[in-house]
């Protein structure tokens, strides 16, 4: 059995169709194992602890791979670091146990989603905070938070990925509101997110805090488990992979 590898991936999205492989687009799965067949001569497949869309960022993606040749696991990660594009850095890299699964072994995982709530965005900011002018009333959007906390079916939540779920309850764990200054953070935890749950989520929030919805809203748009135009799915530049908890 080939030595199994686990790596931490912290990427700039802004370049890049996402994490996972695409026939005609440039992604950052694809550009990691183009750099581990330059090192290696084998074809090796790279398993992410879940996707990130288009233009999302990632602070701390996770994932693992197989490989036969023996490279030491600091020079691997060296030559990695030397092959991709400086918008993708490997930061940890180690020999992990041969069943290791950097999708079904996590426990939890957090994301952050970033607001700009000012008249205008700085520009080394613009390509990591969403731009909403109009005020915010983070009051109002930790009301309607808190109503999202829990075991939920979250299928009023998520955009049709074109597949079948078993499920799409969820339990999220943690949903808050952190305003320093101009920036709003919407902090989200949980045992796994659906297709574009974290987008739907915020830019529900963002509907609340501009009082087009009230708060109360979230209850009944949980129970009626269907998208409405009610749930606006936000751009994708604010949105960070925090942290893959196993």
């Amino acid at each position: 059995m080939n030595p199994r590898y686990k790596i931490t991936v912290s990427y700039d999205g802004t370049a890049y169709s996402g994490w996972q492989v695409q026939p005609r687009n440039r992604t950052v799965q694809q550009e990691i194992e183009k750099a581990l067949n330059q090192i290696t001569g084998e074809k090796i497949r790279v398993h992410g602890s879940g996707r990130t869309d288009k233009g999302v960022h990632a602070r701390a993606q996770v994932a693992h791979f197989e490989m036969e040749k023996n490279v030491a696991v600091k020079s691997l990660r060296i030559g990695l670091n030397a092959l991709v594009d400086d918008d993708i850095r490997i930061i940890n890299l180690a020999k992990t146990v041969p069943d290791f699964d950097a999708r079904r072994h996590a426990s939890s995982k957090e994301y952050r989603y970033f607001i700009w709530n000012a008249d205008l965005v700085p520009p080394p900011l613009r390509m990591y905070r969403t731009h909403v002018p109009s005020p915010l009333d983070v009051k109002r959007m930790r009301r309607a938070a808190k109503q999202l906390i829990g075991r939920h079916d979250f299928a009023a939540f998520t955009a049709n990925a074109g597949r079948e779920l078993e499920t799409t309850i969820r339990h999220l764990t943690e949903l808050r509101i952190v305003k320093r200054g101009s920036e709003i953070a919407i902090v989200a935890k949980a045992n796994g997110f659906l297709y574009k749950m974290v987008r739907s989520l915020a830019g529900f929030l963002v509907r609340v805090g501009d009082g087009s919805i009230e708060p109360g809203e979230a209850k009944s748009i949980l129970a009626s488990k269907n998208r409405t135009c009610k749930v606006a799915t936000a751009p994708p530049e604010g949105l960070f992979l925090w942290r893959v908890t196993y």
